[in-house]
C-alpha cells in the first residue's frame, strides 16, 4: 500500500550547500561551507529546514546528527560578508532573511526526533544558537564556542538572548552575550551548553586527553607532530544514536515536545520582535561598522561612536538625522552633518 509520506532519496534534493545522508535509522546533515567555517548563506538555511524537515517525516529514521564539515568550525552563524554585501543595503530583505532563519531553528524544534548536535569544532554566533536549538550536543575537545552580537553590530536574539538563561542561568548569559568571550569544550559541558567532551587532539599516535590551548593551537596548525582527530567524536556519536534509537518513537518524539515547553515559550515570545527590530536596525550605523570592520578584518570603531552620543551627537547614523534643508532647491530630509546638497550640490 502507498502511503502519502514515502521516504525522499537524499540525491534528489540537489543540495548544493549542505550534505544530507541517511542510513541504518540515523540521518546526517552537514553545513558544508568549510571554506567560509561553515557559516550559513541565505541558500544554506533553505537547503537546512528541507533536509530537517525530510529526516522528521521519514519513518526510517530515528535520530538526526547535525555537524559540520571538517575539522575547524561547526557552524560561525550567519554569513557576515553576505550580510555586509546584500542586506545592509536593503534591510527589508533582512526581515525575510531572518523569517529563513527562524523556519530553520523551528525546523529542529520541531523534528520530533532527537538531534544530536556534532561539534566538530567552534560554534559561534548562529552556530551556538544552532546547537541550542539540538536536544543533545557532543564537543570535540578542540572546539570553543561564542557569541559575537555587541561586537558585530547585532543582538543574538536568534535563540541566545532567550536560550541561555534557560541552560546556563541569568548571570552566566549575560557573561556570554555581554563580553563575547570564547568558552572552551569542558567549560561549556560544566555550564551545561553541552552534554559531553571527547578527545579531539593527537601528539602521533597519543591522545592528550587534556591538551591545552598551546597544544590545541599546534594540533590546529599541524606542528610538531600535533593534529586533530575527530575518530573519537564519530564513535560517541554512533553510540550516543544507537542509545537513542533503543527507545519508543512515540514516546520520545511527546518527551522532546514536552521538555520543549520553556524554550518554545521563550522563543515564540520573542522571535517576530527581533525579526522587525534587527531589519530595522540595520539602518542604523552600528551594523555598517561592525560588519564593515570584520570584512575589512580589522577592529569596529566602538569609541568613535560612543564619542558621539556622548558629545550630543548621532551615533545611530553616521551623518545625523535626516533634518537639513537646502535653501538653494528646497530639498529637505537631508541628513544633519551633510555640508552640500546632494540634491543641486549648493553648499548648506
Amino acid at each position: 500500500m502507498s502511503r502519502y509520506f514515502e521516504p525522499t532519496p537524499v540525491e534528489s534534493f540537489g543540495f548544493k550547500e549542505v550534505l544530507y545522508e541517511k542510513g541504518d535509522q540515523i540521518a546526517r546533515i552537514t553545513i558544508n561551507r568549510p571554506e567560509a567555517y561553515n557559516a550559513y548563506s541565505t541558500p544554506a538555511l533553505e537547503e537546512l529546514a528541507t533536509a530537517f524537515k525530510d529526516a522528521s517525516f521519514d519513518d526510517q529514521v530515528g535520530v538526526i546528527v547535525f555537524t559540520g564539515a571538517g575539522d575547524r568550525s561547526f557552524c560561525t552563524g550567519g554569513d557576515v560578508k553576505e550580510y555586509e554585501e546584500k542586506y545592509i543595503a536593503t534591510p527589508r530583505d533582512y526581515w525575510k532573511y531572518m523569517a529563513l532563519f527562524r523556519a530553520y531553528i523551528e525546523s529542529i524544534m520541531n523534528t520530533g526526533k532527537p538531534v544530536v548536535a556534532r561539534l566538530n569544532g567552534m560554534a559561534v554566533g548562529g552556530g551556538n544558537e544552532s546547537q541550542l536549538a539540538c536536544d543533545l550536543t557532543v564537543v570535540a575537545q578542540h572546539a570553543i564556542i561564542k557569541q559575537v552580537g555587541t561586537h558585530v553590530g547585532s543582538v543574538a536574539c536568534g535563540g541566545s538572548t532567550q536560550w541561555l538563561p534557560l541552560v546556563v542561568g541569568d548571570k552566566r548569559a549575560r557573561e556570554i552575550l555581554m563580553l563575547n568571550e570564547p568558552i572552551s569544550a569542558h567549560k561549556a559541558v560544566d555550564w551545561g551548553l553541552a552534554n559531553w567532551v571527547v578527545p579531539s587532539v593527537r601528539k602521533g599516535a597519543e591522545w592528550i586527553e587534556e591538551a591545552s590551548p598551546g597544544e590545541i593551537k599546534k594540533a590546529q596548525k599541524g606542528q610538531d607532530g600535533y593534529s586533530i582527530d575527530l575518530s573519537k567524536l564519530d564513535e560517541f556519536v554512533d553510540e550516543t544514536a544507537r542509545k537513542l534509537l533503543a527507545s519508543f518513537p512515540e514516546c520520545t518524539r511527546y518527551t522532546k515536545q514536552q521538555v520543549n515547553y520553556w524554550k518554545d515559550q521563550a522563543w515564540h515570545s520573542t522571535v517576530r520582535h527581533a525579526q522587525d527590530w534587527l531589519s530595522l536596525h540595520y539602518t542604523s550605523w552600528e551594523p555598517v561598522e561592525g560588519m564593515r570592520a570584520f570584512v575589512e578584518k580589522r577592529a569596529p570603531r566602538y569609541d568613535l561612536l560612543r564619542g558621539q552620543a556622548a558629545c550630543g551627537g548621532s551615533s545611530e547614523t553616521q551623518w545625523g538625522a535626516p533634518l537639513g534643508e537646502c535653501g538653494t532647491c528646497g530639498v529637505n530630509n537631508l541628513p544633519a552633518l551633510h555640508k552640500f546638497c546632494g540634491s543641486c550640490g549648493a553648499q548648506l
